[in-house]
């Protein structure tokens, strides 16, 4: 919580309250331990999201990259809602999260997916740093992803929020790879791993 002290006519926000220095903090039912699985949760979606802003700085900057970096504005707006909903969680009817995003997501997968050359080796990240950092992005929401399937071992919550981390990590992976192609960066391969993915059907020129 934000407490503002007043001084004379005008204000002085206070960007600190005193009440967490015993390791308890405030959540929507009561206070917990900082390290409650709720407030790791909802935390890493915050982690992810401070990772998503600088990606999308990074994408700004380089060109052919901003139709990426408009999605990623987008996708900070989803995350918040997706840590709202943790918080919110025994209120199922103020819910943000549904199956739109996710429906979304899908469909730019896809059209991304197209823009790279077939997959046959595992990717490293790297290849450019638009890349990279958008891979950093990917690594984090998959343990957000974990720390929201633990919350969910003990507590109801919101189904979209899981669906929508799932897919959102496939959605870095793959714009990671289109901003390599777009750039005219190789993918970071693993050199002394054997070719382990099959075309994809679209790919042979006999279907």
């Amino acid at each position: 919580m934000v407490r503002k002290i007043f001084h004379g006519t005008g204000n002085v926000m206070k960007w600190y309250t005193r009440k967490g220095d015993s390791g308890r903090t405030h959540i929507i039912g009561g206070r917990v331990r900082k390290d409650d699985v709720r407030v790791e949760a909802y935390g890493t979606i915050d982690e992810l999201n401070s990772f998503v802003g600088l990606a999308e700085a990074a994408l700004r900057r380089t060109d052919g990259l901003g139709d990426i970096a408009d999605e990623l504005a987008g996708i900070q707006q989803e995350l918040f809602d997706c840590g709202s909903d943790l918080a919110y969680a025994e209120n199922p009817e103020i819910f943000k999260m549904g199956t739109e995003p996710v429906e979304r997501l899908e469909r730019r997968i896809d059209e991304l997916d197209r823009e790279a050359p077939p997959v046959t080796r595992f990717i490293l990240p790297g290849g450019s740093e638009p890349a990279a950092l958008l891979h950093v992005c990917r690594t984090v929401c998959r343990r957000a992803e974990r720390r929201v399937v633990t919350l969910a071992a003990e507590y109801p919550v919101n189904g979209a929020v899981l669906q929508y981390l799932n897919r959102l990590s496939d959605w870095f992976f793959v714009a990671a790879r289109a901003a390599n192609a777009r750039l005219g960066a190789a993918d970071a391969e693993y050199a002394r791993g054997a070719a382990v993915f099959r075309r994809r059907e679209s790919d042979d020129p006999g279907k």
